[in-house]
This record gives C-alpha cells, sequence and structure tokens, in this order.
C-alpha cells in the first residue's frame, strides 16, 4: 500500500512552523533551503495558498500555490517531503490535492508553472512546456571579502569614454515601467518571463505588486532602452552554516559587458548592509555564463560555490 493512501491534507497554521522544518535536511538545495526564512511570509502573502500533509498526525508533507498574472495562472512552489518518505508518492499526492483546491476555488486559472533546478527528464517534458531557461553563477565569501572582490571587478571594466555614467539604480516606478516596455519583453526577458529567485511571471501590470513585496533592487547599464536589467533580493538566512545569507540576483539580457557592469552594481549596493557568510546566485543566458564566470575569477577570496547549473521554468495547461 502507498503511504500516499493515508494522508490527510489540511492548510499549514504558524504552529506547523517546527515540523515543516523537519521536512528539511540540511543537504537539500546544497544547504541553500529557503523555507525557515519564507514560510512565516508566505502564511500572509495575498494569493498563496500553503497546503500541509500529515500522516497519523505527523507532517510529512508541504506544497503551496501562488496566484499570478491577475489569477490567469498559478505558481507551485515549496514541496517537501519527509526525508524517509520520498519516493512513497507523497508528493505526487500532494500536486494533485492542491492542483484540484486550485481548480475548484479558482477556475479562471488556465495554466501552472513551476521552476527546477535539475534537467527535466522525458517524461517532464511530455507533461510540461520548456518556456524558459537561466544558467546559475554561485559564489560565496565572507561580507568583509565582497568590497575587495568588488574593486577587483571594477578594475577589470575599461574606462568609460562616453557620458553615460555606467549602470543606474531604478526607483520601483522607473523599474516597473522598463520591466514591462517592449523592449525589454521582446529583447531581454527569458521566454518572456520576468525571473525572480525562482518565481515565473508574466510581464503584466497585475504582477507589480507581488515584485514590491520582494523589495527587489533593480539595477540597468542605461535607464531607456537596456542592455541589461537586473533584479537583486535582499538577503535572507540559510541553514548552510551559521550566519549564511543567500543573496539571489536575475540578469536579463545577452551583453557580456552589460552583464557585467550591472552585476557589479548590484554587488556594490549590497556592500554596506551584508554581513556573515554570503552565498550569491547570479542566474544569466546561458551564452553570457562562460564569460561571466572568466570575469569573476580574482584573488580577493571569494570562492565559486557550485559550476555550472541552471534553472528551467516549465508550463502546463491546467
Amino acid at each position: 500500500m502507498s503511504a500516499a493512501e493515508d494522508l490527510e491534507f489540511s492548510l499549514a497554521e504558524e504552529q506547523d512552523f517546527q515540523q515543516v522544518l523537519e521536512l528539511c535536511t540540511p543537504d537539500d538545495y546544497n544547504g541553500l533551503d529557503y523555507m525557515a526564512a519564507f514560510f512565516h511570509r508566505w502564511l500572509l502573502e495575498p494569493g498563496r495558498v500553503i497546503f500541509i500533509a500529515r500522516m497519523k498526525g505527523r507532517v510529512v508533507g508541504l506544497e503551496s500555490a501562488l496566484l499570478v498574472d491577475g489569477g490567469q495562472s498559478v505558481v507551485f512552489q515549496g514541496r517537501r517531503v519527509a526525508p524517509d518518505l520520498r519516493g512513497s508518492g507523497i508528493a505526487g499526492a500532494l500536486q494533485r490535492h492542491v492542483t484540484a483546491h486550485v481548480r475548484q476555488h479558482h477556475p479562471e486559472v488556465s495554466v501552472a508553472r513551476l521552476s527546477r533546478g535539475d534537467q527535466p527528464s522525458s517524461q517532464t517534458l511530455a507533461k510540461y512546456r520548456l518556456i524558459a531557461k537561466e544558467a546559475i553563477l554561485s559564489l560565496c565569501c565572507e561580507a568583509a571579502d565582497l568590497s575587495s572582490f568588488v574593486a577587483e571587478l571594477q578594475s577589470r571594466l575599461p574606462h568609460r569614454a562616453d557620458s553615460s555614467g555606467g549602470p543606474v539604480t531604478l526607483s520601483q516606478q522607473q523599474a516597473e515601467t522598463l520591466i514591462l516596455s517592449d523592449h525589454v519583453v521582446s529583447k531581454l526577458l527569458p521566454g518572456k518571463t520576468i525571473i525572480n529567485d525562482w518565481e515565473p511571471l508574466k510581464p503584466v501590470e497585475a504582477n507589480l505588486p507581488l515584485l514590491r513585496r520582494r523589495a527587489l533592487t533593480y539595477v540597468a547599464d542605461h535607464e531607456t532602452e537596456p542592455s541589461a536589467l537586473s533584479l537583486c533580493t535582499p538577503p535572507y538566512a540559510v541553514p548552510y552554516r551559521h550566519g549564511a545569507q543567500r543573496i539571489n540576483i536575475n540578469i536579463f539580457g545577452c551583453t557580456l559587458a552589460s552583464v557585467c557592469d550591472v552585476l557589479l552594481a548590484q554587488l556594490r549596493a549590497l556592500l554596506p548592509g551584508v554581513h556573515g557568510y554570503l552565498v550569491l546566485h547570479t542566474y544569466v543566458d546561458p551564452a553570457v555564463w562562460p564569460g561571466l564566470r572568466q570575469f569573476c575569477q580574482n584573488n580577493s577570496n571569494v570562492s565559486f560555490f557550485k559550476d555550472y547549473w541552471e534553472e528551467v521554468i516549465l508550463e502546463t495547461d491546467l
């Protein structure tokens, strides 16, 4: 008999937090699991439901669903299964339950989306469409070493002969106007998709409140018609080691020089507020990754956390 046959489902509550953490192991997500940092925020987030699977009173699984695109799409996030029960059918049962809930309570939803950090199998691709892909450059260092790394990278950039002034940090209004512009949507966004820290969104006005809640820092190489546009999350704590913080920078664009420019500007903006041990994930077009890795080779005690890997965005009709 499958373990999934004994499951009971309910909406997550604050008192489930400690049991939810028991679903996560130190090895999950290379020690960078976000669940402890996000669970309480997710419980309060508009448009999100979090379902818990229980077996004999024990929390054995979790999955959430976030309504996006003005209610036309749902993003599945956060699936977790107890380590000793993985492979027993709980993940599939959770997804079926959450999907049924969305269909019943939000019949206007037509598309389901999810992100993965591994290469989808042929069976997965038979169920989902691959709509976007980003390559991930991972760096790690003590916060105290970040300033010397920034200075070293800055010394490699060519001196500007023009008066453009280099990358610009955008106001929220500037960023929102730019990220919905025809230029950015058609020329920069992968698969015409805004991707922020594994959240895939269509470039529509209805998603702007969600992006505002994420408190992102936006940097572009130009205020109008940029070659590169970036979104950076605030640091958040992860269990990798004591005092470790994770930072995610999504950079849209295929021009290496512009990508390097905006990455450096984002790192510079982080300097005043970071502390502890940092793990930085930078998500870029796969064609840009080799050049960006070469640019980030350094003598400043900043290491590569992980070799080349990818984030893929999958979509299916609901």
